[in-house]
């Protein structure tokens, strides 16, 4: 009895290494990639059964304020951070760049099954509370054989510090003086009108729920959620529609990327650019609290800029040009 408690306490000790402890990492923010994310983290996880990437889809602000608070190990944002609040940093954060995304209008108007142009003007229009119907005359200049409903504009934007609001926000500076002048741009805004929700997910509820309303969600969150998405107007003159090929075109108007990666490409040139595009972004700061931890986190940065983005057209993302990727790799050196 004695010769096989003593066997079966020789099997479990040499069995022990085999048993390989779960390091977990933990992160937050943004709600614009966060489908992408999510498919990314259970991916990797099933190549490294041992590391468990968990990610709270709490908005840009949250994300941002987490990893200057050092209770992540990275952030998330689709606004880059600010020169004041990387000053604030205990230690250097870099932003990495891992997919290109699109904010679309989405809209529930009843009788309108069909896409809806959008110029710039009648967007920043309605988000400023100067067009307040759907049957309203600028609207229906720019969409010839629409039967618009006298419908009241309910306008839905988030709640939350986002970076989706940056996008749009940043979008809306660059096409309207009154909108830059009068609201500007952020990751929180003092709206002028409409009814908050709480992520891209909360703004796509209500839009579905809300017949006559309107509001800005990342291309998947409108595509899952079956809304309809409009066409806008770009700097070529042309209605273009959010995809993986208008995206694309958006980035290319980047000529030279500026070394920390902050860069805007809203109301890009190009013809067939769409013009509410943008880049998302990893916070992470340089060096990890746990070296462990930072090696890990830089392995997963090297598998997503490699391997990961051939999974982004799956979930409507358009993925990192290669010129971007071969620089993120780059940087990808100094995580530790």
């Amino acid at each position: 009895m004695i010769r096989r408690i003593a066997l079966l306490m020789v099997c479990v000790i040499l069995a022990l290494p085999l048993m390989a402890e779960t390091t977990t990492l933990n992160g937050a923010g943004a709600t614009f990639p966060y489908p992408m994310y999510s498919k990314w983290f259970s991916e990797y996880n099933k190549l490294h059964p041992d590391v468990q990437i968990n990610y709270q889809s709490i908005g840009s602000g949250g994300g941002i304020r987490q990893v200057l608070a050092g209770t992540v190990e990275f952030g998330a944002s689709d606004g880059p951070m600010t020169d004041e609040q990387l000053s604030q940093a205990k230690v250097k954060i870099l932003h990495i760049p891992t997919v290109l995304g699109a904010v679309v209008p989405a809209y529930n108007v009843p009788g309108v099954s069909g896409e809806i142009k959008f110029t710039p003007e009648v967007l920043a229009n309605i988000f400023v509370g100067k067009i307040t119907s759907w049957n309203d005359a600028a609207i229906a200049k720019v969409n010839p054989g629409v039967n618009f409903p006298n419908q009241p504009i309910i306008v839905i934007h988030r709640s939350d510090g986002s970076g989706t609001t940056y996008i749009f926000t940043d979008y809306l500076s660059k096409v309207s003086k009154e909108w830059e002048s009068g609201v500007g741009k952020g990751t929180s805004v003092k709206w002028p009108i409409g009814l908050g929700g709480k992520g891209n997910e909360g703004v796509a509820g209500q839009v579905r729920q809300l017949q006559g309303s309107i509001g800005y969600v990342e291309l998947i969150y409108a595509v899952q959620n079956n809304i309809p998405y409009g066409q806008v107007k770009n700097t070529a003159g042309q209605f273009v529609k959010a995809s993986l090929e208008s995206v694309t075109e958006a980035a290319a108007s980047v000529k030279t990327m500026p070394a920390d990666f902050r860069v805007s490409i809203t109301n890009a040139p190009g013809k067939t650019a769409y013009p509410i595009s943008s880049f998302t972004w990893l916070l992470i700061p340089v060096k990890a609290k746990n070296p462990k931890n930072g090696k890990i986190l830089a392995d997963f940065l090297s598998w997503m800029v490699n391997d990961g983005q051939k999974m982004t057209s799956q979930l409507a993302y358009a993925p990192l040009p290669d010129s971007v990727a071969e620089k993120v790799k780059a940087t990808i050196k100094q995580v530790q």
